[in-house]
């Protein structure tokens, strides 16, 4: 693969660029660069204006309103946006379902929700993981039982990211109980606002609350808010995890902290003595871009082979892998080039804005950064589980 920029990709790099300088406020670049305290609202402003610029559904094909980027496109406007600090885009809707309404949804469907999922007007979450049903995901309980026109919900689900803000769910459930569990499990699509529903948010370690436990109790769901086939969510739920996992590596996330970390590294402490010049942080430093580098082509990879409309396999849980290391191997060397400063001597320090109490401005957000990814390897498929799919493709056991 040759990873020089073409002139009219490097042409594409300066618009982006361009867009970003004139576009971006500076108060969500800001908010951005530290990931964290960026409320509904926030995010709701940065979609609406990469809407009407048409970037926001940038793997989206045009006649879907997307703006049909080829993968170097994708690369580069994502990278270009976390180094700038932008807020990033919300993936249940653009990333996630999007695409599984494109390529498995009805006609119906595609022209009510894709639309919506632009403009705004709906906010979706992912219902896939259940207490003892997380990486096992087959081994899910809630159940959905046809009762005329309607599905009759009834379970739980967990680890829901930003479920406080959603009025949608797109939710694999239980179907049928025959056969190997894969088999029973259908994929359906659910209004937040439908009576029986409960969000009871789960506050993390890092003090905040972006995830949320979700109750169905009696649920009535239309016949019609089915995707594809009954029994068939498996197939499903499988290509959109290639999506999430995709999602999940944070190439752009990735480079930008890398970026931060070495400005924090050139800075020089109280002796005068610059982190950057200790041969064993170096080292750890050089270890992490060339790491990085790799995984970036492997990102082409399979970017790439989504743009064709193809599943990635194996490449998929590699990236995932790698990059979830990468990302909180980044967040816990920032962690110790900013020393005591990123200690919360404090509750308040953790608790909402995860902002330490003193120390200089590139120290308030590291604490919070280190706690939130430890996260990172477990979603979207733990690590673990990842490692057993990639030994079973490549090695076909």
């Amino acid at each position: 693969m040759n990873l020089e920029y073409s002139d009219a990709q490097k042409a594409f790099r300066d618009e982006v660029r361009a867009f970003l300088a004139d576009n971006l406020p500076e108060r969500l670049t800001d908010k951005g660069r530290g990931m964290r305290g960026l409320t509904k609202a926030d995010h709701e402003e940065w979609h609406a204006i990469l809407h009407k610029k048409g970037w926001l559904a940038a793997n989206w094909p045009k006649e879907h309103g997307g703006a049909a980027f080829d993968a170097i496109q994708r690369h580069i406007l994502e990278d270009e946006m976390t180094r700038a600090g932008a807020p990033r885009i919300v993936p249940f809707g653009i990333a996630m379902l999007g695409p599984v309404l494109q390529k498995f949804g009805s006609k119906e469907q595609q022209d009510r929700y894709l639309p919506r999922i632009l403009n705004g007007d709906d906010w979706w979450c992912q219902g896939y993981s259940e207490p003892g049903a997380g990486s096992d995901l087959a081994s899910l309980r809630c159940e959905a039982v046809r009762d005329g026109d309607h599905y009759i919900v009834n379970g739980q689900k967990t680890w829901t990211t930003l479920g406080q803000h959603a009025n949608m769910i797109f939710c694999l459930v239980r179907t049928s109980k025959e056969g190997k569990p894969q088999a029973g499990i259908s994929f359906l699509l659910i209004d937040m606002d439908t009576p029986g529903v409960e969000v009871r948010p789960i506050v993390l370690i890092d003090g905040g609350a972006e995830v949320n436990e979700v109750w169905f109790s009696d649920v009535r769901v239309p016949v019609e808010n089915l995707v594809g086939e009954e029994n068939k969510g498996w197939t499903y739920a499988k290509y959109l995890l290639t999506h999430e996992r995709t999602n999940i590596a944070g190439v752009g996330f990735a480079n930008a902290g890398l970026d931060s970390l070495k400005r924090i590294a050139r800075l020089e402490d109280d002796g005068d003595r610059k982190l950057i010049e200790n041969p064993h942080f170096a080292a750890r430093l050089a270890r992490l871009e060339i790491d990085l580098m790799a995984m970036e082509t492997t990102n082409l990879r399979v970017v790439s082979a989504a743009a064709a409309r193809q599943a990635p396999g194996a490449e998929s849980s590699m990236l995932k892998v790698k990059g979830t290391i990468i990302r909180q191997e980044i967040n816990a060397l920032t962690k110790t080039a900013v020393g005591p400063y990123a200690m919360p001597f404090q509750s308040e320090a953790v608790d909402g804005a995860n902002e330490a109490p003193v120390g200089p401005d590139h120290a308030a957000k590291a604490t919070g950064a280190y706690l939130n990814n430890r996260k990172l390897s477990i979603y979207g498929g733990s690590n673990e589980v990842q490692r057993t799919i990639i030994a079973k493709t490549m090695l076909e056991l």
